[in-house]
Formats: C-alpha cells, sequence, structure tokens
C-alpha cells in the first residue's frame, strides 16, 4: 500500500542522518586510535621538537574522546527548543550541518597538521548526535498511528545498532581502517548526512506538531494523508483536536517546569531512571572486555575486529526483533526482562572472568555472556527507553522530557567512560557489580511503577499518570483543584 511505503521511507530518510550517525560515530573511532596518537606525536615533534610524553598523548586522547559525549550534551540541550521553533523535520534536516562541518574539519586534519581538527570533529559529530537521538523518535512517534507507535519510534534503536556495525564494517584494514585511510574513515559520515538532505525534504512534517505547535489544520491534514493514504481519518483527527483543545493557551515547557510540576511527577521520574540506566547498565563496557576475552578464548589477534563485528550484529538483530514486538508484548515485559536477563548475565560474567585462567573452558562462557548481555540489552532497554518520553509526555512538555532524557544519556556515558578503567583497576572480575545493582533497581522500578503504554492514547496514557500523581491526593481544597485542573495538560 502506499501510504505503508511513505511511512517507511520516511523512517528511513529520518534515521539514516539521525540515530544511524550516532552508532556510526562511536565505532568509527575505535579503529585508527593507533594511527591517531602517532598523528598526534608526530604533529606535535614538528611543531616542538621534542615527541609527546606518554601521559600528554594520554590527555590529547582522552579529549579527543571526551569531545564527542560532551557536543552530544550540548545536542540534547539544543534539540528541544530546536523542535519547537522549527519543527521536528526541519531540525534533523539542520542538524546535518554540525556533522558535515565534522567531516571537512576531520578529512582535512592530516593535511593541516592539526590534530585539534580531530578533536574539533568529534565534538560536531557528537552535537549532530545528541540532536537526532532526541528528535528523530519524536518526529517518528508523532508521525505514527497509534498501533505501530511503539515500532515507528523503535526503528531509532534499529538505526543506531545498524550505524555501529557499518562502523566495525567500514574501519577494517581491508577498507577504510587503514594507517592512510583514517582521515577518509572519520570523513565518511558526510555521505549519510547526504543521503537525509536530498531524501528527507520529500516526507512531510510531524502532523501532531503542525496542529498542536503551529495550530496549522490545513497542513496537518495534508500531511496526514501523505502518511495514511485514502484511510479514514476523523478518529486520529479527533484524538489530536483532543490534545490541542487541552493544552490551548499554554506555552511548550521548559525542563525545570517538568520537574516543578506535581501533576507531571512520576513520568519525570521514570525517564530519569530509565534514561540513567541505559548507560548505567554497563552494556557499552562489555565492548570494552570484548577483544580481551575474544583474545583469551584463543581467536587470533588479526581476527578479533571481525569477531567484534559479532556483537554489534547482535544488538541490531536483537532491536530489529524488538521493533516487530513491541507492539504486540508491551514496553513493561520488555524492559523488565532485558535488565533481569542482564543481571543474570553480569553474575555468570564476573564468575567466568574470576575463573578465566583457572578452567580451560571458562573464556567460552566469557564470550557467550558478552553476546548474551548485548542480546538482553538490545531486546528491551536499547530501543523502549527512547519511545516512552513520547508516549508519557504531552505535545508541549515532549520537547523538554527529551532534553532531560539527552542529556542523562550524554553525561552517564562520559560518567561511565571515565570511571570504567577505574573501577576494574580497584574491582579486578568484579566490576560488573555496580553494573548489577543497577539492573536489579531498574528493573524493580518498572515491575513496581511504570504503567504499560502499548496501544493507548497519548490523553489515556496522561490519565492513569494523573491518578498515580495524585494518589491519596485530597479532591477538595482552593489550592488543589485548579492545580489538578490546570495541570491535565493531555
Amino acid at each position: 500500500q502506499l501510504q505503508s511505503k511513505v511511512l517507511i521511507l520516511t523512517i528511513c530518510a529520518a534515521g539514516i542522518g539521525g540515530t544511524f550517525q550516532y552508532g556510526y560515530n562511536i565505532s568509527i573511532i575505535n579503529a585508527p586510535t593507533a594511527y591517531i596518537q602517532t598523528f598526534m606525536n608526530q604533529t606535535w615533534l614538528e611543531r616542538m621538537g621534542v615527541p609527546l610524553e606518554s601521559n600528554v598523548l594520554l590527555l590529547l586522547w582522552s579529549l579527543t574522546v571526551s569531545a564527542y559525549p560532551l557536543g552530544g550534551l550540548v545536542g540534547a540541550l539544543v534539540a528541544g527548543p530546536m523542535a519547537i521553533v522549527v519543527g521536528r523535520k526541519m531540525s534533523l534536516l539542520l542538524n546535518n550541518g554540525f556533522v558535515i562541518t565534522a567531516a571537512l574539519l576531520s578529512g582535512f586534519s592530516r593535511v593541516a597538521k592539526s590534530f585539534e581538527m580531530i578533536m574539533l570533529s568529534r565534538f560536531f559529530t557528537g552535537v549532530n548526535a545528541g540532536v537526532s537521538m532526541n528528535i528523530q523518535p519524536m518526529y517518528l512517534a508523532e508521525s505514527a498511528p497509534k498501533k505501530l507507535r511503539g515500532a515507528v519510534a523503535l526503528t531509532s534503536a534499529s538505526f543506531t545498532a545498524l550505524g555501529l556495525v557499518l562502523g566495525q564494517v567500514v574501519g577494517l584494514r581491508e577498507l577504510l581502517g587503514g594507517e592512510e585511510s583514517w582521515p577518509f574513515l572519520l570523513a565518511s559520515n558526510a555521505v549519510p548526512a547526504l543521503i537525509q538532505l536530498t531524501a528527507l525534504p520529500w516526507f512531510p512534517e510531524s502532523p501532531r506538531y503542525l496542529l498542536i505547535d503551529r495550530g496549522d489544520t490545513e497542513s496537518c491534514i495534508s500531511a496526514l494523508q501523505k502518511l495514511r493514504g485514502s484511510s479514514d481519518l476523523s478518529a486520529e483527527l479527533e484524538e489530536m483536536l483532543a490534545e490541542q483543545a487541552a493544552v490551548k493557551g499554554q506555552r511548550a515547557k521548559n525542563p525545570w517546569e517538568l520537574f516543578r510540576n506535581p501533576a507531571l511527577r512520576w513520568q519525570v521520574l521514570s525517564v530519569v531512571v530509565l534514561s540513567s540506566a541505559m548507560q548505567l547498565c554497563g552494556n557499552d563496557s562489555m565492548y570494552f572486555y570484548a577483544a580481551y576475552v575474544f583474545r583469551e578464548a584463543g581467536i587470533p589477534q588479526d581476527k578479533i575486529p571481525y569477531v567484534v563485528i559479532g556483537t554489534g550484529s547482535c544488538e541490531l538483530i536483537t532491536s530489529v526483533t524488538c521493533n516487530m514486538i513491541i507492539d504486540y508484548a508491551g514496553r513493561r515485559p520488555l524492559l523488565l526482562g532485558g535488565y533481569i536477563l542482564m543481571a543474570g548475565w553480569a553474575v555468570v560474567f564476573m564468575v567466568a572472568l574470576s575463573q578465566q585462567t583457572q578452567i580451560s573452558w571458562m573464556p567460552y562462557l566469557s564470550m557467550a555472556c558478552i553476546f548474551a548481555y548485548i542480546l538482553s540489552f538490545g531486546i528491551g532497554p536499547a530501543g523502549v527507553t527512547g519511545v516512552l518520553p513520547t508516549e508519557v509526555f504531552d505535545q508541549l512538555s515532549r520537547p523538554a522530557a527529551y532534553m532531560i532524557c539527552g542529556s542523562l544519556l550524554w553525561f552517564n556515558l562520559f560518567l561511565v567512560g571515565t570511571a570504567f578503567p577505574f573501577i576494574v583497576k580497584s574491582l579486578g572480575h568484579f566490576c560488573y557489580v555496580p553494573f548489577l545493582v543497577v539492573c536489579v533497581c531498574t528493573a524493580l522500578y518498572v515491575g513496581f511503577f511504570l504503567p504499560e503504554t502499548k496501544g493507548k492514547s497519548f490523553l489515556e496514557i496522561s490519565e492513569e499518570f494523573k491518578k498515580r500523581n495524585f494518589k491519596g491526593r485530597p479532591r477538595a481544597g482552593f489550592y488543589k483543584g485548579p492545580e489538578e485542573i490546570k495541570s491535565t495538560v493531555l
């Protein structure tokens, strides 16, 4: 059907220059690490006449790596205002300017003999990823029909995993991961940006944004007709008009207003817990251990990059699987199951690491744990976490909610990246104890406090949270009544 094709093509056009870039840019920096450090040393030697000391080189490399999450944090903070002022689709299109600038900087860094250009490039790449991680799921969830909302928004996670795998493949020595070609590898992120700039303008803006934020009913109907085809739009339009009436006369919220509003207490807490857990659960740290574990399992050093591609492929396979089942299984079971499984595998992984040198088959168990942990993360937490801010907040609170979600995601990515080497040094084989605690606590929160949002309209979800937020509160009273009415924003 034509409308299905338009929705699928909209998802692809948004994804290729959106969250795909996040996964791609995380993985392409790994292959040329040694070459970039050599380049830094040579550049310094030419400038100063003395080579860099090892600790200074390590500091420069740490700054280069840290520039990415720092840029991501900035991107997450500017994404909210961008989404409100210029719209969801235009934000994604303008966002490509950051990554094209980054590609030019890294592509010409060796010619210019400037490693500072690489650092600046990573910062701009981070800004691009920060914006797309917030705006793409918002744009897609607002454009999707209610029955497919979870699956469509979850494609953001699938594109992240696809970017991760393609980054690992392109980073192989046989392709762009060699000593001569690393500037081209770092600049290759311009290709997805150019594809999006060519494709996305042909597809409609978010219908909800057009109606509720802009008040443009005609453009909203036109966008809906493109996305849904000739099917009856009256029920969907009626639901949007009800939401528009509920927020009439109000302006877009700021993040601090969400924290202060008692009607949004549980929504904000849920987003804070789940966004923090996504980075603090230790999934990214599994990649840190992957090469060591595979080497201990007897895999030759030159073959390890090919096996590491398998770990990225695991995340891709599970995120696609999760896409297919989220609107049948629901959000809570996938989150709950994912965190419980990760907690179990963390225990097995720590036991396997402690016995790595004592028992001959333990390295194989460690290797199985890495794949199982990444599979468990991909089946629920990786995708569902990004869908929830769209579903539990109304149109005017949603951009601010994504600012909170994105800021926490990038801050915790930086925190884990900085702290994990010290955790390994101090806890040794039991370095996964902090991640185990995070997984258990998050599973308990989801099990006891998070309501299911599958198949419900935004207004129905809002009503369910309203009952929780005002549970046990007296209904009467001069102050309480108006506060409750005023804050029923969905």
